[in-house]
């Protein structure tokens, strides 16, 4: 149970300036189990949660200015021509379990990051060629990574890194963020209780974060979790469905944080070693039938009928909403069927009766996957289903379980195509070295390839690395350009639409700060504090 207020501390909160819930926990949902809590090998939105609530990372981005601010290092230079980093240390600061941080913590993080054995997504973004990564120490305070080449951005990159112990080899347990997991019940929550030896204090000296707990249960179903908030029963949803914005805005919670950087995305399943008939392979491996289809689809419809004209037609790996890296020259692909057909034609598919059939005779029928749960994908499915329909191609909607779901675009490769969302986590392309490097493992269409299947893959691999190993912007800016242009044309991915920032705040959670990049609410969770009246019993 939550404990009374006492008026002692009562005087010194108000004193403060606010009116805190003792013993308050933060209740919220994560839409699916995290599939790690090792913060290297994050590549999913709910490992990337509870990272960021319980990673201590030295730098961090204000998700708020979008500039650089000091964490557990007080200071860094870069150096080298960008190959060289050296940090000054925090100094006096301890894990969560107690144990000291020191420079050996930093280098063994890295040590054990960029190592070729873990295969870790954060790691792609320091990649800027082929080489390996030295870590210095100095003293207990100083620490120095000399990468083999320059690495643009660097300093961006590690918002990314979580430190982990030296002295605790699983990294799970001892942290320098603001809370640590207390327990976990796989498939129904995780637990975060605020860390006792936690850094941050505010202008008062009373030490952060404010909250006890943060309460994550894991819920699939976006309706509950509305019905659930409604009642009062969560404090916050990081992203709102577009009815829900709607059915919630005239109670004043629902918060729309304006254009944001994610897209929803469709793409075929190119891998190699999937169990698909050959005649389908070579379909999804045709840029023309992917730009057919890309044409076939009424982006539009998706964003005012699915989104209920919260988001914009999709472009590109990144939205208009970041004014720098946007290709402005490229444009949405136009719903034109007409010209999907002549695509298609020139491919030797042709109309036999009602359908859509190969050189062969093959039906043109594939099934596509999401997530249960999400009524707006399952929405833009239908819409997809009807807009192929019409060219004669028989869609299949597939739903499933988050897990399950992960499991055939990532292990089994049983899967046709796929509709998904991708989140940008940063401004700058570096953070998407692991989507468009064609050995990573989130290279979603065909990942891990040894080398390169197409020229145009390998194009984008040396792009990626040339953009990642300059300090001239313009020239990054150039390459990256290029990226934009062979992802619009080769169609890789399809993307749909760039959804609206759409979140839902209880009156009563206070310091609440939306932001376009993730976590929308949670990046200032630290500052967060419950009203007085809101204490609650603890479930």
């Amino acid at each position: 149970m939550n404990r009374p207020i006492t008026p002692i501390l009562a005087t010194a909160l108000l004193l403060a300036g606010h009116c805190y819930g003792a013993g308050s926990e933060l209740r919220a949902c994560l839409r699916s189990e995290p599939k790690t809590l090792n913060p290297a090998l994050v590549a999913d939105d709910a490992s990337e949660t509870v990272r960021y609530l319980t990673g201590g990372v030295l730098i961090r981005v204000n998700r708020l200015t979008q500039s650089l601010e000091p964490e557990l290092a007080r200071s860094w230079k870069v150096s080298d021509g960008g190959r060289t980093i050296r940090f000054q240390l925090r100094e006096g600061l301890r894990f969560s379990d107690g144990t000291p941080f020191t420079a050996e913590d930093v280098a063994f993080t890295f040590r054990t990051l960029l190592s070729p054995d873990v295969h870790s997504a954060t790691a792609d973004s320091f990649r800027s060629s082929e080489g390996d990564v030295k870590a210095t120490v100095q003293g207990n305070a100083g620490v120095t990574l000399a990468f083999p080449a320059p690495v643009a951005g660097l300093e961006r990159l590690f918002d990314q890194v979580a430190i982990v112990s030296a002295r605790n080899q699983q990294g799970n347990n001892a942290v320098l963020g603001p809370f640590a997991i207390a327990e976990h019940k796989p498939g129904s929550y995780l637990l975060l209780r605020r860390n006792p030896n936690y850094w941050k204090k505010d202008s008062t000296g009373r030490q952060l974060p404010y909250l006890d707990s943060i309460r994550l249960e894991i819920q699939q179903n976006r309706e509950l979790e509305l019905m659930r908030f409604q009642r009062g029963e969560l404090d916050l949803i990081s992203s709102l469905e577009p009815d829900h914005f709607e059915r919630l805005a005239t109670s004043r919670s629902a918060k729309d944080a304006g254009p944001s950087l994610e897209a929803e995305v469709l793409w075929f399943n190119q891998a190699g070693r999937s169990p698909l008939p050959g005649y389908k392979q070579a379909w999804f491996r045709s840029a023309g039938f992917r730009r057919a289809i890309s044409r076939a689809i009424n982006r539009e419809d998706l964003c005012r009928v699915a989104y209920r004209g919260f988001a914009r037609p999709g472009v590109g790996p990144f939205s208009a909403a970041n004014h720098f890296w946007f290709n402005a020259r490229l444009k949405s692909h136009p719903y034109d069927p007409h010209a999907a057909l002549s695509l298609l034609a020139a491919e030797g598919f042709h109309r036999k009766g009602e359908s859509l059939v190969d050189r062969d005779g093959h039906p043109v029928e594939f099934s596509l996957v999401t997530n249960a749960g999400n009524r707006t994908r399952e929405r833009m499915a239908a819409l997809i289903q009807q807009d192929l329909r019409k060219l004669g191609i028989q869609l299949n909607i597939v739903t499933l379980d988050f897990p399950s779901l992960i499991e055939r675009i990532s292990g089994t490769f049983q899967y046709e195509a796929c509709l998904l969302g991708l989140v940008n986590v940063d401004l700058d392309p570096n953070a998407q070295m692991n989507v468009w490097l064609s050995s990573s493992p989130q290279h979603q269409w065909n990942p891990e390839q040894a080398k390169p299947e197409t020229a145009w893959e390998s194009e984008i691999d040396a792009l990626m690395r040339r953009q990642a190993a300059t300090l001239d912007q313009n020239k990054r800016k150039a390459a990256f350009d290029r990226v934009q242009e062979i992802v619009s044309d080769q169609a890789p991915f399809l993307y749909l639409v760039n959804k609206d920032t759409l979140v839902a705040v209880s009156p009563t959670l206070r310091n609440v700060r939306p932001s376009v990049l993730r976590p929308e609410v949670f990046w200032n969770a630290e500052w967060l504090y419950l009203q007085a009246q809101q204490t609650r019993s603890s479930r």
